[in-house]
Parts: structure tokens; C-alpha cells; sequence
């Protein structure tokens, strides 16, 4: 299909939030909307390459700009600090994620009722807390992401399927965090969710840029990141549809 990529402008509470866009150029219907929230170091070309992938698979696809004004950092303390004021405020990032996911569904090109999300690192983190509180998507995913949360879901908040694609060896998401996510989806009885944890695996693993340079845990791995990939599609057509 012929793609159209561009930059698409939104807001939160005065911030301007510069997104980015990719789709097929002339879709004949409406079509499922997918959100794809950055890693740690922001709305980068690998993100909008990853966004440019979920839009080949048919979707409508919209990289959330979770920082504001498109910024990126460039190392680990310039992402921990951007990171950081979000997580420290869960109210303020599902704010933040939220109004992504309300930008994607006021384009006439995507079917409102048929939305996903799918974050990596951070971004795993972000479509997770999206889908804790309640917000309208079908489907969520979290590529090598956090999984610790001070807001956990409660009884019904979660409408959406979720997926978590984590390395077992993954120190940001450690087994102990992952067997708590487990009781947090039992506890509020939510009736979709799975993890498939990828042995051998570290943080990042689906960026082929994760040498360690900027945080020694995040390897890039070619097979678990296929893997994933393949894991992504099935899930995102059963929820979505076609």
C-alpha cells in the first residue's frame, strides 16, 4: 500500500504533543487505530520506523509523543529525568496517554471502536497504565517494558486484552515483578491477559541500536524480537480484526 507519514499535532492541558503518523495513504473504510509509545529516549526514527511497521500491517498508526514538543534525550540521566516526572505522577501520564489515544480516534480514517496500543520500555509501561485505567482500547501491549505500577487495576477497570513480551532476564522487569503483575491481573479479574517471557533475554531486545552503550541491560535480540514480532501480529489481529 502507498503510506502516508506525518507529523500530527495534539495537546494536553496546554502542552503540544507532536506525534507521528503513519497510514495507508487512500484506505477505502475506517480501519483499526493502533498507538506506539516510545522507549525512554523519546519519538525517535526508531519509534517511527516501528510505527511505519505496525501501519504495514494495515492499521492506522500513531507514535505518541509522551514528553512534549518531540523531546528526546540522548542519554541515561536526560531520560531518567523526563521519565521520572511522569512516573512519579500516574494521574499526569495516563492524562498524558490518554489524549494520544483520543487524537487517534478523532481521525475519520480510523474505526473508533477498534483501538490498540503498544509501547516499548517506557512506552510498554504507558500502554499497561493506559489499559489500567480503563481507557478505551481493545488491545494492549508491552514490549519489554515495566511492569511495576503504584495505581494496580482494580475490579473492571480493564477493558482491554493485554500482552507482555518480556526477557527473562530483563532486570527492569524482574521475576518477582513479573509473578506480581500475575496476582494484579487476578485480583481485579481481568479476563484477557498473558505474558510470554523469552529465555535468555535482557532489557530492549527488539532495538537492534540496544548494544549496552546507554544502559549495560538493554541488548538487542534478534530472535526473541522476531519472536515478538510475530507474537505482536497474531495478538493485534485477534483483538482488532482485520
Amino acid at each position: 500500500m502507498a503510506m502516508l507519514t506525518q507529523e500530527l499535532q495534539y495537546w494536553d492541558n496546554g502542552l503540544r504533543l507532536r506525534g507521528f503518523l503513519a497510514c495507508d495513504a487512500a484506505p477505502a473504510a475506517p480501519r483499526p487505530g493502533v498507538l506506539v509509545v516510545h522507549e525512554g529516549l523519546g519519538l525517535n526514527v526508531h519509534i517511527m520506523e516501528q510505527t511505519q511497521r505496525v501501519a504495514g500491517l494495515g492499521y492506522v498508526a500513531l507514535a505518541a509523543d509522551m514528553f512534549g514538543e518531540g523531546r528526546q534525550a540522548h542519554d541515561l540521566n536526560q531520560a531518567r529525568g523526563l521519565i521520572g516526572a511522569l512516573r512519579a505522577d500516574p494521574t499526569r501520564l495516563r492524562a498524558r496517554a490518554r489524549a494520544a489515544v483520543a487524537a487517534l480516534a478523532a481521525l475519520p480514517q480510523v474505526d473508533a471502536a477498534r483501538l490498540g496500543a503498544i509501547g516499548f520500555c517506557f512506552g510498554g509501561s504507558v500502554a499497561l497504565e493506559l489499559a489500567r485505567d480503563g481507557a478505551p482500547l481493545q488491545a494492549a501491549v508491552s514490549v519489554h517494558g515495566v511492569l511495576a505500577t503504584t495505581a494496580p487495576a482494580t475490579v473492571g477497570s480493564v477493558r482491554a486484552s493485554l500482552l507482555v513480551l518480556t526477557g527473562a532476564d530483563d532486570p527492569l522487569a524482574p521475576a518477582q515483578e513479573v509473578a506480581a503483575f500475575a496476582e494484579e491481573m487476578r485480583a481485579a479479574k481481568v479476563a484477557d491477559w498473558q505474558v510470554i517471557s523469552y529465555g535468555n533475554v535482557l532489557h530492549g531486545f527488539t532495538n537492534p541500536g540496544a548494544d549496552g552503550t546507554i544502559l549495560p541491560s538493554a541488548r538487542y535480540d534478534a530472535r526473541a524480537s522476531a519472536r515478538a514480532w510475530m507474537a505482536v501480529q497474531g495478538f493485534l489481529a485477534e483483538a482488532l480484526g482485520g
